[in-house]
């Protein structure tokens, strides 16, 4: 096996046991975890040392787990994506399926499509979608590169993905916006 192939089968092994990982993704470092075990995500939020009622990201491999995992999404989302350059986290109406502790109270989720292609080799074999959520402590800035994450949020995960541990490409947050059928996408973060 490959070096990438023998890091997504220990993170997966990780995962499955409701554990936490430290990976990679295709804006910056995360700290992840099934996005359908709640105690796993109650983890992340102690771990960050993260207010419940804020939200995190949840990261999917493929548009079709967008239709599994919220009740009425607009497809005109699809379109509006392929248009966009940067990597962009879209808040849609309705989560299901998901850990009830990630949804939002409005009952509204925020989700991205991964281009990385570690990430999707793992949301793939894993079958669930990821949580996503910057890896530092609240209120911290988010580190720009795997250096950069702090001896507390490295020791408190289960596995830190080798993937780009060495990786000095300048990388930044997603976009994230609030889709509005019928309407413009209201802009949350650029």
């Amino acid at each position: 096996m490959d070096k990438l192939e023998n890091d997504v089968t220990a993170a997966l092994r990780v995962l499955q046991a409701g554990g936490l990982i430290l990976y990679p993704t295709d804006t910056i470092w995360g700290i992840g975890c099934d996005a359908t075990d709640p105690g796993a995500v109650a983890r992340v939020y102690a771990l960050k040392q993260r207010e419940a009622a804020k939200s995190l990201i949840v990261l999917m491999a493929d548009k079709r787990d967008i239709l599994k995992y919220t009740s009425q999404p607009d497809l005109g989302i699809f379109d509006y994506l392929a248009t966009v350059q940067k990597p962009t986290t879209v808040i849609y109406e309705g989560a299901i399926g998901l850990a009830p502790n990630l949804i939002n109270a409005d009952g509204s989720i925020a989700i991205r499509i991964v281009d990385d292609p570690f990430c999707r080799h793992l949301i793939k074999r894993l079958r669930r979608p990821l949580v996503s959520t910057s890896a530092n402590l609240s209120g911290e800035p988010a580190p720009a590169f795997y250096r950069d994450i702090s001896v507390e949020i490295r020791s408190g995960v289960d596995y830190i993905v080798e993937h780009r541990r060495d990786d000095t490409t300048p990388r930044e947050p997603s976009a994230i916006i609030k889709w509005n059928a019928g309407a413009a996408p209201t802009i949350i973060r650029s």
